[in-house]
């Protein structure tokens, strides 16, 4: 069996002997065929990854790496590297990926302990970590590779902290001192890991020294960051300074009461939210008074800019002022419109109407990194940033749901429900009462919200882009050139994602010209260039969107996008298909209800154009290959020529997938 090694330098080993893959431009290829393993990666992102500035015989050179790749890869057993219409996709077994083989034991190891089976899931933590041989992709050099390392090594950091807690809880607690020391030293501002440190000493009878770890960690964040240690740091401090039970874990028994401060309620982080800083509880005995809310939302964008109009809609939807609130307000639109943005700074301004508690949870519904998240996972992570300990947790997503809607029963708090899959993912989540406002973004209309008010979010203003774009690319910037800075929002079609890829990149380049951008801008393959950081790639971004159609809805979306005009109407959108009136119809809506598309007058719809360039590289299938090109191009020309389908044609053409 072949494997594929990225844990550590890029390997190919067959039957555990290594397969030399020569020549850093063979290995930077056969790195981001892996990355995007199982899909088709088209040649003009290759081309970008592959050179700086590419050659005229770029994709030439492409094709002839390919041709070697494909000499030294196994032939059969599950693994092929096939050529597709706009590029090149590589298959492998996930048993031979080790990044896969990673993740899988995570998985695994997490449901190991939401079933109380420690050492099931201490073992497979550490059969996880020990796949890593050193710095994921090391020593490949190009901006995805780069972006995915920095992604894998959070996660195995991540789970190496997992295991330390796990270990604690299964009684380790003298055997991961040394071991924590040591990573302490090498990731000084990990506060996870320093609290596991802390909590091991205290464990093992070394109070004094949990203490001065706290106080050596308080220092490097002052010094580095002027940041003070999170809630829970704070708080486990407090805790063995009062010789606390809730430190010593559940083996010790517990004081006579009056003898210490009670235990603190200690949240846990919401995914996706950072933790907000808040103060440590004064020693003493409890005081009757009401627990302040807590506070999980994310912090705003610095410079967050316009959107003046959305703001006051949205604040206006959420009934600030008034005596009654709808509950729930679902903000939707396309990827990078600025949804999350938008939401978290009218949270902000929402907080002192909703003092019982501030709560945010990403749901993953379209990232390109990770699956949604199920309802049940997060509404543990609700409830415990809401107190409740992880052992006590109930099974089971309708046993979480009555739990959460009886804790948030008579509080008046926020929610904010980011990046929704659709309304089954998010209605668990909902409180049963009224009194908590909920803010959902989504790329979907989610129209079978029931009693919730929609709020579709636009592209931004023409005013407010280049606002944005000379806020982050500096004013002097945007006054030298304005007439090219406002080409250059128009060619992000005012996208505020775009815009501010765009913005960053004339910041990070002095020397470059709003006019040298604006050229680049205006075909695709620049724009797939341009519209894409370190760790931001708008196309990647945009491409889940298509992902969440069926197959059928795919291929037709992409056959509309090769419409030579600006905008077409229901006649002209079946043509391009091959649908019947009422199916194209059926097919229009389903674009519309996910933002792919927009609706210009009753019977006119277009494309956005960074929309329509993702739409154009979706994959199909291979044996379509030249043939469905030629297709897609006489329909699209045949279209704009009045031309229709015939009768007979439409009878054998199956209904569009609701």
């Amino acid at each position: 069996m072949t494997q594929f090694l990225v844990l550590g330098s890029l390997e190919m080993r067959r039957a555990g002997e290594l397969v030399p893959v020569r020549g850093m431009r063979q290995q930077k290829l056969l790195a981001l065929l892996l990355l995007s393993v199982g899909r088709v990666v088209p040649v003009d992102v290759l081309v970008d990854e592959l050179w700086e500035t590419p050659p005229s015989s770029a994709r030439t050179q492409v094709h002839n790496a390919v041709h070697d790749l494909r000499r030294i890869l196994p032939v059969g057993g599950g693994s092929s590297l096939i050529t597709a219409d706009i590029g090149y996709r590589l298959t492998v077994p996930d048993d031979a990926l080790d990044s896969h083989l990673f993740t899988g034991r995570i998985r695994a190891a997490r449901q190991a302990e939401r079933e109380n089976r420690l050492t099931e899931a201490v073992r497979l933590l550490q059969s996880a970590l020990d796949l890593w041989r050193g710095d994921a992709f090391a020593g490949i050099k190009c901006s995805a590779v780069l972006g995915a390392a920095v992604t894998l090594d959070e996660q195995r950091l991540t789970a190496t902290e997992d295991l330390m807690a796990l270990r604690l809880r299964a009684g380790e607690c003298n055997a991961v001192v040394g071991e924590l020391h040591a990573l302490i030293a090498k990731y000084p501002l990990r506060e996870a890991l320093r609290g596991s440190l802390m909590t091991a000493l205290c464990r093992s009878g070394r109070q004094a020294d949990a203490l001065a770890v706290y106080d050596e960690g308080r220092r490097h964040l002052v010094e580095e960051l002027g940041l003070e240690p999170g809630r829970r740091l704070q708080t486990l401090h407090a805790e063995i300074l009062a010789d606390s039970p809730a430190v010593h874990g559940p083996e010790r028994p517990a004081r006579p009461p009056g003898a210490g401060r009670p235990p603190a309620t200690t949240p846990a982080p919401v995914p996706g939210c950072p933790e907000a800083p808040g103060p440590v509880p004064p020693a003493g005995p409890p005081v009757p008074v009401r627990t302040p809310g807590r506070n999980f939302m994310p912090p705003g964008l610095a410079d967050f800019t316009g959107r003046a109009g959305d703001v006051r809609r949205l604040l206006d939807a959420v009934g600030v002022g008034g005596d009654a609130s709808p509950g729930v307000v679902a903000v939707d639109g396309t990827a990078g419109a600025g949804k999350t943005s938008l939401v978290v700074h009218v949270g902000h301004r929402l907080a002192a109407a909703h003092p019982d508690g501030q709560y945010a949870v990403e749901l993953h519904g379209f990232s390109p990194l990770r699956e949604p998240v199920p309802p049940e996972e997060a509404l543990g992570a609700l409830l415990q940033a809401d107190g409740v300990a992880a052992d006590a947790l109930p099974e089971g997503t309708a046993a979480r749901s009555a739990l959460w809607r009886s804790r948030l029963a008579g509080r008046r708090c926020l929610l904010v429900l980011d990046d929704a899959l659709d309304t089954a993912q998010i209605r668990p989540l909902l409180p049963g009462t009224g009194g908590v406002t909920v803010l959902v973004t989504s790329r979907r209309a989610l129209s079978a919200l029931d009693g919730a008010v929609r709020m579709p979010l636009d592209v931004m203003t023409h005013e407010d882009a280049v606002a944005l774009l000379g806020r982050i690319a500096g004013a002097s910037r945007a006054a030298a050139e304005p007439g090219e800075i406002a080409r250059v929002v128009a060619l992000c079609g005012h996208l505020p994602l775009a815009v501010r890829i765009a913005a960053t990149r004339l910041r990070d380049r002095p020397a470059m010209r709003a006019g040298d951008l604006a050229e680049r801008l205006s075909h695709p393959a620049g724009r797939r260039r341009c519209l894409r950081t370190s760790d931001r790639d708008l196309a990647q971004l945009l491409s889940p969107s298509f992902g969440r159609l069926t197959a059928a809805e795919r291929r037709y979306s992409r056959l509309l996008s090769l419409h030579p005009a600006a905008s077409f109407d229901r006649g002209r959108a079946g043509a391009v298909t091959g649908l019947g009136p009422e199916e194209a119809e059926e097919f229009l809506d389903v674009l519309l209800d996910g933002n792919l598309i927009r609706q210009d007058a009753p019977d006119r719809f277009s494309f956005h154009e960074l929309l329509r360039d993702c739409a154009r590289e979706l994959p199909v299938e291979q044996e379509e290959g030249a043939r469905g090109q030629r297709a897609a191009t006489e329909k699209a020309s045949g279209a704009s020529a009045g031309t229709r389908p015939s009768a007979a044609a439409l009878v054998s053409r199956p209904r569009i997938a609701a």
